[in-house]
């Protein structure tokens, strides 16, 4: 059974309540953010209480914002009234019923709709020099008092909120597309690698097949292959970054005149890059693990702009010719064959979407919060 996670406001007169913090994007529809608002109507003064999310590009730290320059912008974002209970009226749902038994008559249930043209949540993995919340695309479900809901004159102190990440996730389609092969021919030396389908899931080994003939004039020393992951920020630059998250080397050779034929296997993890600053990897939740990001997927009419951080991953198969380059780097005379490469996580056996009638009532007190 699951828990329930709450946030409480520090004056006490909020309680944010949800069921979950993983919200899927099945391609033509995401689930629904359904949450209870608990309110203690005392104290208000005249203000009222508002519930937003906000979908945000995160570029900067907090601590670094000290000349009024914001390092977070808002991709998309939606609030609602409700104390007093104004026009948003929910329809009751089986989560809702159990959330407002752990918030009681001071409950007041909203569901927010995500849009399916938004991304997913990714975060770019800090040095242990960073602090604060990590750079990257988060959700946040947010529960305030103000006298408006967006007025960027008011002032909303700390202590008069509330608030959880959470996160939009994808997993791979049921359906996925046939292998993919591609083939070079450089110095008179021939090169063919293949993988056996389009998607591989993370934590899974990915077998290569490789075949190659050298007809040229030097023979192969090695073979190498590498897993680069590419981070392309799109919101506001033209930034790229790729980062290697696999590099094995194999000691076969391939003399003049001679044939290769044989399958490799490498796996991409999180747990063999875990010191690489930059990396991208699927939106963290505060004290758990993730794994590294999984491919965008474009949909067609797709804006890049909104999705604020494209990720895409490349298989390279290099065969070192002659004896190689000054400190083990790439020469001229070698050869390298390239395969596109997608990793995304595979479709549970029931989806989180389903399991809201089953939730325990358990509190995770504060979960789901990243440091102020």
């Amino acid at each position: 059974m699951a828990k329930v996670f709450k946030k409480t406001s520090g004056n006490g007169q909020l309680t944010l309540l949800l069921g979950k913090r993983d919200y899927v994007d099945h391609v033509d529809t995401v689930d629904s953010v359904e949450g209870v608002l608990k309110v203690d109507p005392a104290g208000l003064d005249g203000k009222k209480a508002w519930i937003q999310m906000a979908c945000a590009f995160r570029y900067g730290r907090d601590d670094l914002d000290v000349i009024g320059l914001s390092f977070r912008k808002d991709i998309w974002f939606q609030y609602i009234q409700v104390y007093p209970v104004a026009d948003h009226k929910p329809t009751k749902t089986a989560m809702h019923d159990t959330l407002m038994t752990k918030a009681g008559e001071q409950g007041i249930p909203f569901t927010f709709n995500i849009p399916t043209n938004l991304p997913c949540s990714v975060t770019l993995q800090p040095g242990e020099e960073d602090k604060g919340k990590a750079c990257g695309v988060d959700f946040e479900v947010k529960g305030y008092v103000a006298k408006e809901g967006d007025d960027a004159d008011e002032v909303i102190e700390k202590k008069d909120t509330c608030r959880l990440i959470i996160r939009k996730i994808q997993f791979a389609p049921d359906k996925a597309g046939s292998g993919i092969k591609e083939e070079t021919n450089k110095n008179s030396i021939s090169v063919t690698a293949s993988i056996d389908k389009e998607i591989y899931y993370h934590g899974e080994a990915i077998p290569i097949k490789i075949k190659a003939k050298n007809d040229g004039s030097k023979p192969v020393k090695k073979i190498k292959v590498t897993i680069d992951q590419t981070t392309d920020v799109v919101l506001y630059s033209a930034d790229k970054y790729t980062k290697t998250v696999v590099s094995e080397e194999f000691s076969d050779t391939l003399d003049v005149g001679g044939s290769l034929e044989k399958t490799v296997s490498v796996t991409p993890s999180l747990a063999a890059n875990k010191e690489k600053k930059g990396l991208a990897l699927d939106g963290r939740l505060k004290d758990e693990d993730t794994n590294l990001a999984s491919s965008t997927i474009l949909r067609p009419g797709m804006e890049k702009e909104v999705l604020g951080i494209l990720v895409t991953y490349k298989i390279k198969v290099t065969f070192v010719a002659g004896g190689g380059g000054l400190l083990g780097g790439l020469t001229a005379t070698d050869v390298t064959v390239e395969l596109p490469l997608t990793l995304m996580n595979p479709k549970p056996a029931v989806s989180p979407s389903r399991k809201q009638t089953t939730l325990d009532t358990e509190d995770a007190e504060g979960q789901g919060v990243l440091p102020s």
